[in-house]
């Protein structure tokens, strides 16, 4: 199977990822509930692992890395933690559905939201923002990049406008952690909220939010902390506040020898060969005969994503045929990103998405080109 659907998850992991989590499984305890062995280094590990990605993503503190099943959780504290009804919210046609439900829910509750639009190409029109606000806007709710197409948003702009206007600017870099550049303390983001299965090439069930000091989020859930067990509130304190409940410390184990892997490697020599990977793929594909691909592939910043499609063909069809025929993996459908498909007008059809890591070839890169322009011939043959 040549497995392009890693914007979905990066199922190939280091090989050190599988080894932390199993040797954690046989070893630790629960973190911060005793005083033993196993509970300790299950503590120590959580804590290094907070380290590692204060590290990476620019957080001035690992105390106020708070650790989620995922990026989905993450966006849903912030978001529910931060705003009101009776707040206004600005937030982007690329957005995917784990930051839109959680605005529209709390639009159904009063609070105002809009979405500075995005083009047929999925460009975004950035003078909206300024358009957009109002005297009671509280917030930018944004995406780093687009999971449909790979679009990056320029969010050093969204910081300034943001850090102008005295606004709160939340972050969802889910598709960007640990391939993009990431600093949000200079770009002056409040929150970054990260998942550990993609990008990062940890476990699923490990994601978290990153916050700025001085940051006040309401509990989203409360319960058993280990800490203060007779106070009938939520400890005040990060990152307990927000983690209630027994952390995932096997899966944290997986991710932080993920983020030693990063670390040796290099952030950007792994971005740089998923991104040439990427680039490649476009230029065989792009001028195949019926073949559309979407956003921008030849943008100087990108996610390693690549979305299209083969004439009027569903989106699901090509997939199955690719997966079935090719043994290429990849991701049909919406994507959760129904904004944005209504700006491409591929609602009903879909897009094809492939995406890129690491462990992927040239040689794979290129069969999976090969197989695009066998169904485009055979579609056009028709």
């Amino acid at each position: 199977m040549i497995y392009l659907d890693n914007a979905a998850t990066t199922r190939t992991k280091p090989p050190a990822v599988a080894q932390a989590v199993l040797e954690a499984l046989s070893s630790y305890g629960n973190c911060g509930r005793g005083g033993h062995e196993g509970a300790l280094s299950a503590a120590r590990t959580i804590y290094e692992t907070r380290e590692k990605l204060a590290d990476l993503l620019g957080c001035p503190r690992a105390d106020h890395v708070c650790f989620t099943q995922n990026s989905t959780q993450a966006l849903n504290i912030a978001i529910s933690g931060l705003l009101s009804p009776e707040d206004h919210i600005l937030s982007t046609d690329l957005e995917h559905n784990s930051v839109l439900r959680p605005l529209y829910r709390l639009r159904e509750r009063g609070a105002g939201v809009d979405f500075v639009p995005a083009d047929r190409r999925g460009r975004l029109d950035y003078g909206a923002f300024e358009r957009l606000l109002r005297p009671e806007t509280r917030a930018v709710v944004c995406t780093h990049a687009s999971n449909l197409t790979g679009d990056v948003v320029d969010i050093a702009f969204v910081g300034r406008f943001a850090r102008a206007h005295g606004l709160l600017f939340l972050l969802d870099a889910s598709q960007t952690a640990g391939v993009l550049s990431i600093d949000m303390a200079a770009l002056g983001a409040d929150v970054v909220c990260f998942t550990g299965h993609k990008s990062l090439m940890g476990p699923q069930g490990t994601g978290g939010l990153c916050l700025r000091e001085g940051l006040e989020i309401r509990p989203f859930a409360v319960g058993g902390t280990g800490v203060q067990s007779y106070s009938e509130a939520q400890p005040a304190e990060y990152p307990t506040r927000l983690e209630a409940g027994t952390l995932n410390g096997h899966g944290l184990a997986g991710l932080s020898a993920a983020l030693d892997f990063l670390n040796e490697t290099g952030a950007e020599t792994v971005h740089a060969h998923e991104d040439a990977l990427a680039r490649r793929f476009y230029k065989a594909v792009r001028d195949l005969p019926g073949v559309t691909v979407y956003g921008d592939p030849a943008a100087p910043l990108r996610a390693p994503i690549v979305t299209l499609n083969i004439g009027n063909l569903d989106s699901a069809e090509v997939s199955d045929e690719l997966a079935e025929r090719f043994a290429v993996a990849t991701r049909p459908g919406a994507h959760c990103a129904p904004r944005l498909h209504r700006a491409l007008g591929t609602t009903d059809q879909g897009a094809v998405r492939f995406s890129w890591s690491w462990f992927n070839t040239e040689a794979e890169t290129d069969a999976a080109a090969e197989a695009v322009a066998i169904l485009a011939r055979e579609a056009q043959a028709e």
